[in-house]
């Protein structure tokens, strides 16, 4: 007896719609968004500006992610100078203990924070550029060699001079017929059904 539990996997990706300028697909997407559907992206070779807005969808928690990473960096940078700087207190890690280097050289300040920006600017550029790299790849679940979309035959056009838009199975207003009916009516180049 098996204890998985089922889960509802449409027969089909989705449906494509294709375009031949950057203008009726942003129509396209309004209209799409407007109808109710949620489940939509927009495929072009190009960044087209307002595409999110128009295809309803959230802005990334990315920004906010870098910032906080940039600011871990900067308390990591500052509590590493001033512990290495100024501490007697030892940090013990299993059997070892690790103790500051407290030893005024050259009359200066123990906490000497002047002396502390350029390291603590580079931990926070550091920490900041490496949740921007590794946030970018996880939060668009990066790397995905296969998608879908990469079994039509004309999808490939969209990294050259098509534009493509994709209603998902997914979708809680997806039906095959009345989903094809509506991109009918939004008057694409083409229209074709993806399989898994």
């Amino acid at each position: 007896m098996s204890h998985e539990q089922e889960t509802h996997r449409p027969e089909s990706y989705g449906m494509i719609a294709e375009f031949d300028s950057p203008e009726t697909l942003m129509a396209a997407a309004e209209k799409t968004r407007d109808a109710g559907y949620s489940r939509i992206d927009a495929y072009s070779s190009f960044p087209i500006e307002g595409m999110v807005e128009a295809l309803g969808q959230k802005r990334t928690g990315l920004p906010k992610l870098i910032l906080l990473f940039g600011f871990i960096g900067m308390c990591t940078g500052l509590f590493l100078q001033g512990w290495t700087a100024a501490s007697n207190l030892g940090i013990t890690i299993g059997p070892y203990m690790f103790y500051g280097y407290s030893m005024n050289i050259g009359g200066r300040p123990m906490l000497s924070f002047p002396n502390f920006i350029p390291v603590t600017f580079e931990l926070t550029i550091l920490f900041s550029a490496l949740a921007a790299f590794f946030g970018t790849f996880i939060l668009s679940k990066l790397p995905m060699p296969y998608h879908p979309l990469f079994n039509s035959e004309r999808f490939s056009l969209a990294s050259q001079d098509k534009f493509f838009l994709c209603i998902e199975a997914r979708d809680p207003q997806y039906e095959k017929g009345k989903t094809e009916e509506f991109l009918e009516g939004l008057n694409p180049d083409s229209i074709e059904e993806i399989g898994h």
